[in-house]
């Protein structure tokens, strides 16, 4: 019987992992609470591939402990692999996957979602509410219909995202260095990000975290938006210089951010720090402005998700270890 080792699997994740162990009665499933770290490796000892969550970074110790324990067949239950370290993943003869594509509209829904609460004001009204204030004003607000979004990255997630926009009315710019060819006949690109930038009255991000994207939203990307911006991020925390997004906001500059994601959030974020004194400065002085909702990784965080998260990387493991072409191989460099 083929083995497979389970790391980090949640309360959330069990309904959709024990409906794929009973498609796949000639697998036993180990399923662990804690994450893959250098001690936990150890268990994973005589199975035949494991299955993670990036929440920690895959060091190479991590990768070493789990070689020395007869792996080299891992499959992350999530689309990023920037913690991954390549180098010593290639060297050790690791075979990697990952879920490129888990729900786009969960994330893109959560964008918009986001983009709502920011343009009806309603963290303001909601500390109003909560002190009996009912007046209305000053806390106007504006229609999405009425807004020209600047939708950076054109992927799945951004493809997802330009329809629902169309369907608020929202006039739509979009910009993708390798642009999609329904999008482009369309007429949505623009050349530059300068240009998208000029335009955008909200602008949301929807790339990856590269070495040429990271803090890709900086003093001077700032300086080219239009006053009042309202910035999005649901994809990766490291695109935003978060010093210039507080400058941004204490400026006015910016009329609000809705953040999902946050570039200092590992070790922080699906923590609870109700009696604990907060470890991030820089991020508490975020989460306690009206103009900003924060939102601790969760865009993608849906039953949907969720379940196609669990079960592709348990397929795609599963194909490793019978010596198939897995469905997400990620390549190692």
């Amino acid at each position: 019987m083929m083995k497979i080792v389970s790391y980090g699997i949640r309360q959330d994740e069990q309904p959709a992992l024990k409906e794929w162990q009973a498609q796949h009665p000639e697998v036993q499933v180990q399923v662990e609470s804690e994450l893959l770290t250098p001690q936990s490796a150890t268990k994973a000892k005589g199975a035949d591939g494991v299955v993670t969550f990036q929440q920690a970074p895959y060091t190479r110790e991590v990768l070493q402990a789990l070689h020395d324990n007869g792996i080299n067949k891992m499959s992350l239950r999530n689309v990023g692999t920037d913690n991954i370290d390549m180098t010593a993943a290639k060297e050790l003869g690791f075979q990697i996957t990952n879920v490129r594509v888990y729900s786009p509209n969960a994330i893109a829904e959560h964008a918009v979602w986001l983009m709502g609460r920011l343009l009806r004001r309603e963290p303001e009204y909601t500390e109003k509410i909560n002190n009996h204030d009912l007046r209305w004003a000053p806390e106007i607000g504006r229609e999405l219909r009425m807004q020209t979004v600047g939708v950076i990255g054109t992927g799945h997630i951004g493809q997802v995202l330009i329809q629902i926009l169309k369907g608020f009315g929202a006039k739509v710019v979009a910009y993708d260095p390798y642009q999609n060819a329904e999008l482009a006949k369309e007429g949505l690109y623009v050349d530059q990000l300068d240009d998208l930038y000029k335009q955008a009255d909200i602008i949301t991000i929807h790339v990856p975290s590269t070495p040429e994207n990271i803090h890709m939203i900086n003093a001077q990307s700032l300086a080219q938006m239009k006053d009042h911006v309202i910035i999005i991020n649901v994809a990766r925390g490291d695109l935003i210089d978060t010093k210039a997004l507080i400058a941004g906001l204490d400026a006015g500059k910016v009329a609000g951010a809705g953040l999902d994601v946050y570039e200092n959030e590992v070790g922080v974020f699906n923590e609870d720090w109700h009696d604990q004194a907060f470890p991030d400065k820089q991020l508490e002085d975020l989460m306690n402005r009206k103009n900003v909702i924060l939102t601790p990784h969760t865009a993608f965080y849906t039953e949907t998700a969720v379940k196609n998260m669990v079960q592709i990387s348990h397929n795609d493991n599963l194909k490793m270890i019978q010596g198939q072409q897995p469905d997400n191989p990620v390549q190692l460099g």
